[in-house]
């Protein structure tokens, strides 16, 4: 069995975002700037896991610039085999069409792959829609949304899911080969052990694959900026909010709620 996992590489969730010149750009003073996206290490535990029950290997690709190199380097740490890293000066400006494409051309390339695994979304972008657009690329099973993955059947070629809906959940069996967008229920990510950190390092070193839009055979019109459906003409700061606060006292809670209740009718608030 042949698992791909996308990670990305993504902001800290404890950055300070600034908007200056049209730019957002963010800091973190108490630690990393760039972290791997932690929606991605569930979908590395949810490969690691299924290998260990089936057998295979793991190949984890990222597409970005140098820092995207970190994500590789923690989903190498955690258990994955195989690290690709997709860069190219033209895939910058990317939308999710034109990420999707690269990706797909990436999975295609790979050529014996079973399943693909996504976590449910990036934390800087948070649009969830990557993953579903490589399958649709693909022609492959799209399963969004999985709590939790019940069976693979290699002999079969099937892959039996329950997916987190609005309404509750929903029982899914469709055929491999198979994309999936993960939630946080679905695994307790394990943290990367002294062995694996040091295999990491050795292995980002000398062995990790470096790909461009050559490597890929893709079309230099579908990546990239050129390749994009979604321009961002303007990027800029919200207004600050300006309000004010009234506070009510009187002697007793009853007191305080009838000077509420009274505050809002003269408002028009009820």
């Amino acid at each position: 069995m042949h698992i791909v996992v996308c990670a990305k590489q993504t902001p800290s969730t404890t950055a300070v975002l600034a908007v200056a010149n049209g730019k957002v750009t963010w800091s973190d003073p108490g630690g990393s700037p760039d972290i791997a996206n932690p929606w991605d290490e569930y979908a590395v535990e949810e490969a690691i896991r299924l290998i260990e029950a089936h057998g295979g290997k793991i190949t984890a690709l990222s597409m970005g610039p140098e820092d995207a190199r970190e994500a590789l380097k923690t989903a190498i740490a955690m258990g994955c085999d195989d690290a690709v890293h997709i860069t190219d000066s033209r895939m910058k400006g990317s939308d999710t069409l034109a990420t999707s494409y690269v990706l797909a051309q990436a999975i295609k390339k790979l050529d014996d792959v079973d399943l693909v695994i996504f976590g449910r979304q990036a934390i800087d972008g948070d649009t969830a829609q990557t993953s579903m657009q490589v399958a649709r690329r693909l022609g492959w099973t799209p399963l969004s949304f999985v709590a939790a993955v019940n069976e693979v059947d290699l002999a079969e070629r099937t892959i039996t899911v329950t997916r987190s809906i609005e309404a509750g959940r929903q029982k899914v069996k469709g055929p491999l080969p198979a994309a999936l967008s993960v939630l946080k229920e679905i695994n307790e990510p394990r943290y990367p052990s002294f062995k694996g950190i040091r295999k990491a390092t050795k292995y980002m070193a000398s062995d990790l694959q470096v790909w461009g839009v050559a490597e890929l055979g893709a079309d230099p019109s579908k990546v990239g900026s050129a390749g994009a459906r979604v321009r961002w003409p303007e990027v800029f700061a919200p207004p600050p909010r300006e309000g004010e606060c009234t506070m009510i006292e009187a002697d007793t809670p009853d007191g305080v709620a009838a000077l509420l209740v009274s505050k809002l009718l003269e408002e028009k608030v009820l």
